[in-house]
């Protein structure tokens, strides 16, 4: 019987909790929970007897992969996969997935709404902004950028696209203009939103060189990972142009820095707010005990993010 860890810090509500143990049982495979640990080391040892796990931020660094003698799986449960250590997964053969899709809406439309948020004033009474008529761009067009800019089009805003692995006409045909270069994109728009994966390629890449080409009243949207913008350009964006807004629902290093300084012109929210709706919670449960059926199973390693 092939045994399954769901190790989560935050844990799964509940209806999600029932799904996943559903799914499971009617594999016959044995559910271990792991639920608000505070020591990494309990989760070193929970891995250690166990096939398959199933994390959401959770730090599957090296030392728990080397514990899980018979780890042969590890599923994220959300888009984002930078927690686990994936190269020492490689060298053991372990198979690592994420779930790409289930919590993008979820994330779309926090984006939205903290722009709605800080262009009204953190609703406190005074006279703010809307946001139809004003231009938004979208940087990186996966599964979260294509529902922003759904959404952003419906509330009249005129929407641009930049990511080089999708191709222009498939952007162009849900209405979104399309904009070859990612300074075009900054330059055309009042706002931009962020919606990159944290990588070498993309760490620290939002930089001044963007910032700068943003138009009067640039506000940046950033709902992805705080790698991603580059701290000491943001600082200095700031303290040059009284006009530039910064939100996101990760708080950046240099925070303090900012509230002391900027006050009005930024958000973060208390923690990473993205995927924590209901619904994302449960499709995302859901998704990563069925791709680990699937992978014992029948080998399925359709999203497979390691070599």
């Amino acid at each position: 019987m092939p045994k399954v860890l769901l190790a989560t810090e935050k844990p799964f509500a509940q209806v999600a909790k029932d799904g996943i143990g559903k799914i499971f049982r009617k594999a016959g495979y044995e559910l271990i929970l792991l639920e608000k640990y505070t020591d990494h080391a309990d989760l070193v040892k929970a891995v250690s007897s166990v096939d398959a796990m199933i994390v959401r931020s959770d730090k599957v660094d090296r030392q728990v992969i080397v514990a899980g003698k018979n780890l042969k799986i590890v599923v994220r449960a959300g888009a984002g996969y930078d927690n686990i250590d994936l190269e020492a997964a490689s060298e053991k053969g372990i198979v690592v997935m994420n779930t790409p899709g289930q919590n993008s809406n979820a994330v779309a439309e926090l984006a939205i709404g903290m722009m709605i948020y800080l262009d009204r004033n953190y609703f406190n009474g005074t006279s703010g902004t809307e946001l139809r008529g004003k231009t938004l761009g979208i940087h990186g067009y996966g599964n979260v950028g294509k529902i922003v800019g759904h959404i952003a089009g419906c509330f009249g805003m005129e929407v641009y696209a930049h990511d080089p692995y999708i191709d222009k006409v498939l952007i162009e045909n849900d209405g979104i203009k399309y904009a070859g270069d990612v300074k075009d994109l900054y330059s055309r728009c009042q706002y931009v939103s962020v919606n990159l994966p944290a990588n070498d390629e993309t760490k620290e890449s939002v930089n001044y060189d963007l910032f700068s080409a943003m138009p009067e009243g640039a506000t940046l949207v950033n709902t992805a990972r705080k790698e991603i913008i580059c701290e000491k350009s943001l600082l200095k964006i700031f303290s040059e142009r009284p006009d530039f807004r910064y939100i996101s629902d990760i708080a950046p290093d240099c925070k303090e820095q900012i509230a002391g300084n900027y006050e009005g012109r930024y958000f973060f929210t208390p923690k990473k707010m993205g995927a924590q709706t209901a619904e994302a919670n449960i499709n995302a449960g859901l998704a990563a005990a069925k791709q680990i059926v699937n992978f014992i199973t029948r080998g399925d390693v359709t999203f497979q993010v390691n070599k």
